[in-house]
């Protein structure tokens, strides 16, 4: 089959396109999916730029999202047969391959159904941010109706799901952007206030919008000078939820003095760590999202798609521009 794989880390000039061997044969409880369609996620430019720091084996196959037919299932596989329009996100973890490619075998815990209102393009573009999301809204956070919520990067791809899925939580949610037509993007998305944080206090404005109060949650989806102005943004008694490594010099006072609550959400836990029931949680996140999105509740934006040879110009993209909405490689034969 044809695939991109790379033999070391480094810059996306390691990514080679050629061809490698097709996986056959399913065990017990897992998949062969027929690739129609692969998200592009900045993990997966890290886990390029950075192997080492991941159970990946050489060559490696990159990609954690995907969309495509199932080709064949494992004997214990029942929820799925062949033919099946499904969608998943399975990083290339201990012994897997990526999802840049052809053909990839999933764990049956892991799929969902498509939903019949995405192409394959957009569907492959929302499994890990819709994941995501919905970990850190509901499964860490504990979001509930009538809450604010702070959601930075709101034209993001986890903070684009992340607003819808909050305003249909019932919070009242709060984002930040860059720029004019970011915030036009993520006002229709349903956000009730945008702040750019290039030309705006983002602390003093959260504060203004909220009385002085601070958010219910503050979700951090940027990195550590974010994370420690959510601190200061959040309410006493609050959360906040971060989905990067929080920098050894944070300074964790304020939040230990006023009792915030502080969670990290990596949707790769459960099968960097082969945890099946974990397994299961996601797959039913993303069925539960395929109903949503099929009632017109939830959307998925693509920003742009690229053919599947093209992808180191992708994901150079996703590194240097920071696009709205999602990236996607188009892999149909």
């Amino acid at each position: 089959m044809q695939a991109i794989y790379f033999d070391k880390g480094g810059a996306s000039d390691v990514l080679r396109y050629g061809d490698v061997d097709t996986p056959l044969h399913c065990s017990d409880k897992q998949v062969l999916v027929r690739i129609k369609a692969a998200g592009i996620n900045p993990i997966d430019c890290k886990i390029r730029a950075a192997p080492d720091r991941f159970p990946v084996t050489f060559p490696a196959i990159p990609g954690c999202d995907g969309a495509g037919i199932v080709e064949a299932v494992g004997l214990q596989v029942q929820n799925f047969k062949p033919g099946d329009a499904v969608y998943f996100s399975q990083p290339g973890f201990n012994q897997r391959q990526g999802t840049y490619a052809e053909y990839v075998l999933v764990d049956a815990g892991l799929l969902a159904k498509k939903p019949l209102s995405l192409s394959f393009e957009q569907a492959a573009a929302a499994p890990l941010i819709l994941i995501t999301a919905w970990e850190a809204l509901h499964d860490r956070a504990r979001i509930s109706s009538g809450q604010t919520v702070l959601i930075h990067a709101g034209a993001g791809g986890v903070g684009h799901v992340a607003i819808q899925l909050a305003k249909l939580a019932g919070a009242n949610v709060i984002t930040t952007v860059s720029s004019e037509i970011k915030a036009i993007f993520a006002k229709k998305l349903g956000a009730d206030k945008t702040i750019n944080y290039k030309t705006q206090d983002v602390i003093e404005e959260v504060m203004h919008l909220t009385a002085g109060k601070g958010v219910d949650i503050a979700f951090d989806t940027v990195g550590p000078s974010v994370l420690q102005s959510c601190f200061s943004c959040v309410k006493t008694y609050g959360d906040v939820v971060t989905i990067l490594q929080p920098a050894a010099d944070t300074n964790w006072s304020d939040a230990r003095i006023r009792n915030v609550r502080f969670s990290l959400e990596l949707m790769l836990t459960p099968v960097m760590l082969e945890l099946e029931d974990a397994k299961q949680h996601q797959g039913e996140i993303l069925q539960r999202c395929t109903a949503l999105i099929d009632e017109r509740k939830l959307a998925i934006e693509v920003a742009q798609t690229f053919s599947l040879s093209e992808a180191a110009a992708a994901q150079d993209m996703l590194e240097q521009q920071h696009v709205p909405g999602k990236l996607v490689l188009t892999v149909d034969k």
